[in-house]
């Protein structure tokens, strides 16, 4: 029986290392651009797809801020996607989608309705005006610059793009919480098949690794020490929080070939990944967006996507706090762990 145990300990440990070698750019045709202002702390990141793809969307939190949500509904009429929009800047940061689009049309690339092209770029921002310099928020130029900057090339994670003010830990107040980022993962299986995920983590929870069961970021107590969310709650000792403060946002994408409806499914699914890693999560006070892509390459099944998208978005939630820097007078997860 050990010599079992033991086994299954070595097979996921060597899954998760394969999906922490990767990143959502993994997927043939996705493409990811940044541009955050680094005084500021605030920014947004673009995924760009080299053909209109199939997507869908799955909101859980309670105080989103979205663009193009609606016509991802499987029964209306759109059914796929040139690119989508992660952003800062709170409903201020949907702006960025603006310069998404104009960048998309100069190129051509869009919806032909005859009279020119409509660009299909859906959007979500969270809430960083808590950091840096709330006035100064992502807008149509900064979006214009993250999509012309997308490629495959690796993606830089942690104080960029839309993760540049991202923070999680609010319930002792937001000076005692701590700086948060943008990461990403990706797995790729033996039959082609490719899953990635890319997130901006601002939650008002804290953030676990379900491997270890270690809060890796969250609230800090007078002292210092990261405390447990729910432990807070549970004492009813939370400062008060204004709505709309947080939200998590997130593009899971794969090579699969799948219907609009079945996009949705997988964004429905991907949440999972949020909720191992995220505690508490889906709050009155985040707005929780995952949009799902599919490229159309690979037959395969809805629920592996499905599955696979929770597991590789929960590593890149990992990947978002553990590449973080400290900012904005907030310390990051390299401020508490060395590894």
């Amino acid at each position: 029986m050990e010599k079992i145990r033991i086994s299954r300990q070595a097979k996921i440990k060597n899954f998760r290392r394969l999906i922490m070698s990767g990143t959502i750019v993994d997927v043939p045709g996705v493409l990811v651009g940044h541009a955050q202002n680094e005084e500021t702390l605030t920014g947004c990141s673009v995924i760009m797809l080299e053909k209109p793809s199939v997507c869908g969307v799955d909101v859980r939190g309670s105080a989103p801020g979205t663009r193009e949500t609606d016509l991802l509904d499987p029964v209306n009429l759109v059914s796929v996607v040139h690119a989508i929009c992660l952003s800062g800047g709170s409903a201020y940061g949907l702006d960025a989608a603006t310069g998404v689009m104009q960048y998309l049309e100069e190129q051509g690339i869009g919806l032909d309705v005859g009279f020119g092209v409509v660009p299909i770029v859906p959007a979500a921002v969270l809430f960083d005006l808590a950091v840096g310099d709330y006035r100064v928020r992502p807008d149509r130029q900064m979006g214009y610059e993250a999509v012309q900057a997308a490629s495959s090339e690796t993606v830089a994670q942690g104080n960029v793009g839309a993760g540049t003010g991202a923070s999680v830990g609010k319930l002792n107040g937001f000076g005692n919480a701590m700086k948060s980022g943008l990461g990403t993962a990706s797995v790729i299986l033996p039959n082609g098949l490719v899953v990635g995920a890319i997130v901006a983590v601002n939650a008002v929870g804290h953030v676990v690794d379900p491997q270890s069961g270690t809060i890796i970021a969250g609230p800090r107590d007078e002292q210092g020490t990261i405390r447990d969310s729910m432990e807070i709650m549970r004492q009813r000792a939370f400062a008060p929080i204004p709505p709309g403060t947080n939200t998590t946002i997130a593009v899971v994408a794969s090579n699969a070939r799948l219907s609009k409806a079945e996009a949705n499914k997988v964004a429905q699914m991907a949440h999972d990944g949020l909720a191992r890693t995220i505690r508490p999560i889906h709050t009155m006070y985040d707005g929780d967006t995952i949009f799902a892509v599919a490229t159309g390459e690979v037959e395969t099944s809805v629920d592996l996507v499905g599955a696979l998208s929770a597991d590789v978005l929960a590593e890149a939630v990992i990947q978002a706090v553990k590449h973080a820097e400290e900012a904005g007078g907030l310390p990051s997860y390299r401020s508490y762990f060395q590894e």
